[in-house]
């Protein structure tokens, strides 16, 4: 049978978590900034395809090639990694110390892949082309449009990466529900259309797009940056990974121990 049951599905993401936590951090390093680089090729793919479309849900339908790639390689996800790390440390495999470990390296691999990718991608954009000027203005939408609605830009950037985040950890939940690879791309690809179609906050995504599009022009500080999008997008992302699908779904289908 390709389908998974959801008990079943929760033992696969507890091994998982084991796996992950135990990786070294060479290992952690890599597979996230491979994880980041490919989202951010993935990020311009679905603005060329909203731009060449006019359509924001084209864009967002191809979108998850991205994550089913990341999935299928058995790369490092901050996002996914907020929800599936820390069922192993429910389950007494795992301490704590190793689940903050993970989280950090796989953050710093994020962000250095999706640097990497958006300084060569640099080099292939042309000053005031449709791509530069969107990239612009994602990234100007994503910080001082946020600042400018204060303490309510604040609350809004932050209930959009939880709302995000629960998006993106079901696609991996979903991914660990069939044992095929169309199986696991057709699971993933419904969360995480509907993340990116309804404009939530994603943290790699925004560790390429914001600085990309500041290295074109755009009118953001580096504390713009940081303080208006991806401290609260990576903390609004781990309360909606973790609490909303990674703690949910261990309470709900816990039956019997992982050995």
């Amino acid at each position: 049978m390709d389908y998974v049951a959801p008990e079943a599905v929760l033992d696969g993401l507890v091994q998982s978590g084991m796996s992950k936590a135990r990786l070294s951090g060479g290992d952690l390093l890599i597979r996230g900034a491979l994880a980041g680089a490919i989202l951010g090729a993935v990020t311009t793919l679905s603005l060329t395809a909203t731009m060449q479309t006019g359509v924001g849900l084209a864009g967002a339908l191809v979108f998850p090639i991205g994550l089913t790639m990341i999935a299928l390689l058995g790369l490092e996800l901050l996002t996914g990694n907020f929800a599936v790390v820390p069922l192993a440390m429910f389950e007494g495999h795992t301490p704590a110390s190793s689940v903050l470990r993970n989280w950090s390296l796989v953050f710093l691999g994020n962000l250095l892949g999706a640097l990497a990718y958006a300084g060569v991608f640099f080099f292939t954009v042309h000053a005031h082309t449709p791509i530069a000027d969107r990239l612009i203005a994602t990234a100007e939408a994503k910080t001082i449009a946020y600042q400018a609605l204060g303490t309510r830009g604040m609350a809004e950037v932050f209930a959009k990466a939880i709302l995000c985040n629960w998006m993106v950890t079901l696609g991996v939940v979903l991914a660990f529900s069939s044992n095929s690879v169309a199986g696991k791309a057709i699971g993933m690809w419904m969360p995480i259309t509907t993340f990116v179609a309804l404009g939530f906050e994603h943290s790699v995504v925004n560790m390429f797009a914001i600085p990309m599009g500041m290295a074109l022009g755009a009118h953001v500080t580096f504390s713009q940056w940081w303080i208006w999008n991806q401290i609260p997008v990576t903390l609004g992302n781990l309360v909606g990974g973790l609490l909303f699908t990674g703690v949910a779904y261990w309470i709900t289908y816990r039956k019997r121990a992982v050995s």
